[in-house]
């Protein structure tokens, strides 16, 4: 990743709403949510959110998808992968022990069910 699309992704994340919208939608998955219902559950108002999508998806950091008359709006996985490998890649001066560590700590909170070795696999 070169380091304007992580300026931009990080530049997109440092604005409240945006990164309220982004955890909201990095719970739902891929199936995403519509830009109404993401109002809604923020308590935003629909032409704002809009904006605020754009912003998102300008940064690389969301993708949207067309079911019928709505748009499906979601985190860009691999994105989100690239921008975290891009923020650690060079951790603890390539100590795969102390970083290992690091992610295997963090891990645990997110939420995320399975290995703890799957912090070292972001970083393989």
């Amino acid at each position: 990743m070169e380091i304007s699309h992580a300026v931009a992704a990080l530049g997109a994340l440092a604005q409240q709403t945006r990164l309220r919208v982004f955890r909201l939608l990095i719970t739902e998955g891929a199936k995403g949510l519509p830009a109404t219902e993401i109002a809604a559950r923020l308590g935003v108002r629909r032409n704002l959110m809009s904006a605020h999508l754009r912003a998102l998806h300008q940064a690389g950091l969301s993708i949207s998808r067309r079911e019928g008359r709505q748009i499906y709006h979601a985190v860009d996985v691999a994105a989100v992968r690239h921008l975290l490998t891009f923020l650690v890649q060079d951790c603890c001066q390539g100590n795969a022990d102390q970083c290992a560590s690091l992610l295997n700590d963090i891990l645990p909170l997110t939420g995320c069910k399975g290995e703890a070795s799957m912090g070292q696999e972001l970083l393989n």
